[in-house]
């Protein structure tokens, strides 16, 4: 099966320093599967140009059927961990970054507690990206923002959290505390780069109150952002649950909170709703929810037990996406 897994990865991506990453494996390794699995079908699968692979007839015949032998093998797999009881066995799990550095160690320490037969693996990815390998089969559950973007899957939501405006302190905002959503109007606003979710909510804010996002200044991260502000570049919109790690790492800050209704975001837990794992995932989403509960994040924690059916049925929230 891991021939297979090689292979399908290569004829999806034709190139093998993009397959072998995708695998997280060796540009050898990965070469020498494909091998293996031509020697055992007697035949060639690929042509290797200097530039790209291109699949031969019977490989596109093979990546077609291989397609579905391993979807099936996961399914089989994942209805035998749920005969099993809840969280135990290997989880496969795609975090935003914008979520993972301030919940996983909140909720991975009870998490180790709670299910100790659980295997967890966790890959810290874009929305898209794992969407994406939520739906191809290659991730069990993804921790994101919601709604999300794409039809046929089941969300569990976790806790509502407010953006909070991070300025500097050399630069005082003048007005009412708690400060009116209308006040980004004056100000520039910088954003994380294209393909963080975090980077189009901000916009979704700056855009309802007419306010302008900074042209020239992005970040990669919510820390280099803060940075930024901390150095008089601008200021931004930081979650709840990111303000302690990352003001405590930039000096020169000011905090404000805005007036209600403040605008926020919705995270929470989606999966796809073919999985026999449904039980499961509620039960990881109440741990979670009690997790985050006990920590004292300052988020408004969701009761269990999903409001929402499936994506694209969410009810709407400011700034969710």
């Amino acid at each position: 099966m891991a021939q297979l897994r090689a292979f399908l990865a290569l004829a999806e991506h034709l190139h093998f320093r993009d397959a072998a990453a995708a695998l997280r494996m060796s540009q050898p390794a990965l070469s020498g599967a494909v091998a293996a699995l031509e020697d055992t079908l007697r035949t060639r699968l690929v042509e290797r140009t200097t530039r790209r692979v291109l699949l031969t007839p019977a490989g596109e015949r093979v990546a077609r059927r291989a397609e579905l032998v391993l979807a099936e093998l996961d399914r089989l797999v994942e209805e035998v961990h749920a005969v099993r009881g809840p969280l135990v066995g290997p989880l496969r799990v795609g975090v935003i970054p914008t979520v993972a550095p301030y919940l996983l160690p909140v909720v991975l320490p009870r998490l180790a507690e709670e299910f100790p037969e659980l295997e967890l693996s966790v890959r810290e990815e874009q929305t898209d990206h794992i969407v994406a390998e939520l739906v191809a089969g290659r991730l069990d559950v993804v921790l994101l923002a919601l709604p999300t973007p794409v039809q046929g899957l089941v969300e569990l939501p976790l806790y509502d959290e407010d953006f909070v405006l991070v300025a500097p302190a050399s630069q005082p905002l003048p007005g009412e505390d708690p400060l009116p959503t209308r006040a980004l109007k004056d100000l520039d606003v910088i954003l994380l780069n294209e393909g963080h979710c975090l980077r189009d909510q901000a916009l979704d804010v700056c855009r309802e109150v007419g306010a302008r996002a900074a042209a020239a200044t992005y970040a990669t991260s919510l820390a280099t952002l803060v940075q930024l502000v901390s150095g008089g570049l601008g200021v931004t919109l930081v979650p709840e649950t990111a303000l302690p790690v990352e003001t405590r790492r930039a000096p020169g800050l000011n905090l404000y909170r805005f007036a209600e209704p403040a605008p926020h975001r919705r995270i929470g837990l989606a999966y796809r709703a073919t999985s026999p794992r449904g039980d499961e995932f509620e039960v990881l989403a109440r741990t979670l929810r009690t997790a985050v509960t006990e920590a004292g994040t300052g988020v408004r924690v969701h009761p269990d037990g999903p409001d929402e059916t499936l994506s694209g049925q969410a009810t709407p929230s400011r700034a969710a996406g």
